[in-house]
């Protein structure tokens, strides 16, 4: 039901009047990247521990917006001024699919050689739907690959189900890259409407509040997105200002409130707006925390800029689109051991008033192994594919790219 955003901060300096300052980049911005990608997978996850029955977890695949609202803001910073010539808007494009579909293509190919080894093994079937059906259709296998899944063209979230963010974002660059290159200066028009329009229709088209995917996900990316850029637009020459002075004493300390009044702030909408209309303003919260973050000024910015929380950042990307691959192979191995040995590993549970098959039901203590395992598994696949995949990839797409 969820899903990312993911342009990585680190890969994009901070722009200015005069065009980017060489050098700067988001760090912190990005390690907030890395940790929503978690309490995605969190949220994902099925346990029967109170911390995956909470409200806050419950709510956390609004975090999908944040990566939404900071894509935004960090693909108008960096380009909003380079896309005034036909092959600057081809270069964009093709770096920015570079981004998204090599590892997005990878997964889909993982998926599918699990849906075979289920149709040759007949004993991995479980309880599940039969191979190559349900979510894991032919015709889905299409539109994924053709990155069409998150605009509306199925009526069900298939394959990597994430990944329906990917789709809507990719098509929100373009997006961005034909209104930039048709009206300059004049571009932010364009998004102001967007950010207008877009929960109005939200609003009134869906019956599950934000949390849309395949049907109007593009319309969800498109808000959060143009808030972003908006951002960016009127604010981003104050944000490169302010980071550029050093906060001492009371202003370090008055910053440091701020940023812990606002992760506050964010824990209880997430927790109190998770499922109801209220979740409409969830851009304009993350935009706000994202303005406030911008700037690094406080102590809890000086943390997420430590390398343990960089590297998470770096490896979002990577987190994000293994997560529900290495939770679904959890519960498949856990459900051979169950059959054989009966542990009580998993079992039918209560999810947030919804019944699933998930880790806990016989000992908490067993669903709390389990989150921390999935975690842990999620992060190690995450590095592989990062090193392997994504970093690869982007290279030789921005190699190709160089040469236009």
């Amino acid at each position: 039901m969820t899903q990312i955003a993911f342009l990585n901060p680190a890969d994009v300096p901070v722009a200015t009047r005069g065009g980017t300052k060489a050098g700067e980049r988001f760090l912190v911005l990005d390690s907030w990247r890395g940790i929503c990608a978690l309490l995605v997978a969190l949220f994902h996850f099925p346990t029967s521990l109170m911390i995956s029955q909470s409200a806050f977890v419950g709510g956390s695949y609004l975090f999908v917006d944040f990566f939404f609202v900071l894509s935004g803001f960090v693909i108008a910073s960096s380009y909003a001024s380079r896309l005034n010539e036909p092959d600057e808007v081809a270069r964009f494009a093709i770096v920015r699919f570079g981004r998204l579909y090599p590892l997005h293509l990878a997964m889909l190919l993982a998926f599918a050689a699990f849906e075979m080894l289920r149709l040759l093994l007949p004993q991995l079937h479980g309880a599940g739907a039969a191979p190559f059906t349900g979510g894991f259709d032919a015709k889905s296998l299409v539109t994924n690959i053709f990155l069409l899944q998150g605009i509306g063209l199925e009526d069900h979230l298939s394959w990597n189900a994430p990944s329906w963010s990917i789709s809507a974002e990719f098509f929100a660059y373009l997006m961005f890259a034909g209104v930039v290159f048709t009206s300059g200066r004049r571009a932010w028009i364009w998004f102001v409407t967007a950010a207008v329009t877009a929960p109005l229709f939200l609003l009134a088209f869906s019956n599950r509040h934000m949390d849309v995917s395949f049907d109007f996900g593009f319309i969800r990316c498109l808000y959060g997105f143009s808030l972003g850029a908006l951002l960016a637009w009127f604010q981003h020459d104050s944000i490169a200002e302010a980071r550029q002075s050093l906060a001492g004493g009371r202003a370090r300390l008055a910053w440091t409130v701020a940023e812990i009044v606002m992760i506050a702030v964010i824990g209880l909408f997430v927790s109190l707006a998770g499922n109801n209309d209220a979740d409409i303003a969830a851009p304009f919260v993350f935009a706000l925390a994202l303005h406030l973050f911008a700037h690094e000024r406080g102590l809890i910015s000086a943390l997420l800029r430590s390398r343990p929380m960089l590297t998470l950042g770096a490896r979002s990307y990577s987190i994000y689109m293994v997560h529900i691959f290495v939770q679904a192979r959890m519960i498949n191995v856990a459900g051979l051991i169950e059959r054989k040995l009966g542990l009580g590993l998993v079992g039918d549970i209560t999810l947030r008033d919804e019944a699933a098959i998930g880790f806990g039901a016989a000992s908490p203590w067993l669903g709390f192994a389990a989150i921390v395992a999935m975690l842990v598994a999620t992060i190690a696949a995450s590095w592989f594919t990062w090193r392997f995949v994504e970093m690869p990839a982007l290279a030789w797409f921005r190699r190709l790219a160089k040469r236009i």
